[in-house]
């Protein structure tokens, strides 16, 4: 069953709809990955794309955590928290040349996408890396986010990782590390103890036909939540002793870029009851939309929802849960049995921490909301506030 961490007179000043976060729960689980790991040297680099938030940003980087970027927002972002030089891994993915200029300016470790992408490179990085792409060597059913690796955008070929390390040593470098990302959301322990023990192999391949000593070993995020009540979480336990078997005996430091498992349990969305409308089929009309939440328009992603006051109420009515854009898959949910809805209740939908805020848009003119801050105390915080329509009009003169 889940539960929610607030009540309703701790957001009574929130107005709907807004996205909270849980500090207390965002802090443990953080700690709970670094202790996962203690056997090695070990960094967690927060995936920024996955909640872009700087409050957020800030705590994680409190709790040791690194940035993972791949845009110049996120490089400024990261900046502006204080997370700097090797601190930042900026993966590139179709980079314009000044966003890897940034990224030098800030002595990040620089992880290219792509062979094509060196010649960039304005002067040469202390370090270097670059992000493979397997191809068919991964467990299959993994990768309905990302998709199969042949069929990705993402990443180096063996064969061009091979030249790429040599251009790199010849040009002066002296670091290099490796990184691969090639399952987003998997609840598989075993995909990921797979993905170590083919970048262990890969490294001692590169090393011994390059002439390279290898730093460390990215294993890049996908580490997934459970979304459904009947989920079971990744035991990190389980990863981290999987990944050992690989590389307890080696000198690499080991990095993760884990965005979804940091933030996406411990955030929420909260929304207010419009309408409830009988047409072919018993609609609940709320005041979000998915560019509030866009990932069940996007995946078919399934998100619980929480009648606040009515958890032990029988759920024997079946709605679809929708917003008010001018589209038909702006829902929530699909056939959906919750407990009798009336106007005015609220509805908390679960695990938008990660992928939920972040991918907003502003179609129809529909205004970004409000994100709150759960704080360990009890207490919450605002922690961005919520778009006007004079917003959407900066700069412009009529």
């Amino acid at each position: 069953m889940k539960t929610i961490p607030f009540t309703l007179n701790q957001i009574k000043k929130c107005p709907t709809p807004f996205h909270i976060y849980d500090e207390k729960a965002i802090r443990q689980y953080a700690r709970k990955l670094i202790a996962a790991f203690s056997w090695t040297d070990f960094q967690e680099f927060f995936a920024v794309k996955a909640c872009p938030n700087p409050y957020i940003l800030k705590i994680l980087k409190e709790e040791g955590f690194g940035a993972d970027c791949s845009s110049m927002a996120e490089l400024l972002l990261a900046e502006k928290v204080g997370l700097v030089g090797e601190k930042i891994m900026f993966t590139s993915n179709n980079t314009p040349k000044a966003e890897i200029q940034k990224a030098l300016e800030l002595k990040a470790i620089i992880n290219l996408d792509d062979i094509t992408h060196i010649s960039l490179l304005d002067t040469v990085p202390e370090i270097i890396c670059f992000r493979y792409n397997p191809g068919n060597q991964v467990i299959q059913g993994t990768n309905s986010i990302i998709g199969n690796p042949v069929e990705a955008k993402y990443g180096l070929t063996k064969e061009q990782l091979f030249e790429a390390y040599r251009i790199m040593k010849d040009k002066g470098v002296k670091r290099f590390g490796l990184h691969t990302m090639i399952a987003s959301n998997s609840l598989n322990p075993e995909f990921f103890i797979h993905t170590a023990q083919m970048m262990w192999e890969l490294v001692q391949e590169i090393s011994l036909k390059v002439g390279i000593t290898f730093e460390f070993v990215n294993l890049g995020g996908g580490i997934g939540i459970p979304y459904r009540p009947e989920d079971q979480p990744v035991d990190l336990s389980v990863i981290s002793q999987g990944i050992k078997k690989s590389f307890n005996q080696s000198p690499l430091k080991i990095y993760l870029e884990c965005g979804r498992a940091i933030t996406g349990p411990y955030g929420y969305l909260v929304t207010t009851v419009r309408h409830v409308m009988k047409k072919h089929k018993d609609y609940v009309g709320v005041d979000a939309s998915m560019a509030d939440l866009m990932r069940p328009a996007l995946y078919g992603a399934y998100h619980h929802i929480t009648v606040m006051g009515k958890e032990n109420l029988t759920k024997d009515q079946k709605y679809d849960v929708v917003g008010s854009l001018c589209e038909n898959n702006d829902k929530f949910a699909i056939n959906r049995q919750l407990p009798k809805i009336e106007i005015g209740d609220i509805l908390v939908i679960h695990d938008t921490g990660a992928h939920g805020y972040a991918m907003g848009f502003n179609y129809n003119g529909t205004l970004r909301h409000a994100e709150w801050l759960l704080k360990e105390d009890g207490g919450v915080q605002l922690i961005r506030r919520a778009e006007t329509v004079e917003d959407l009009f900066l700069e412009i003169i009529f």
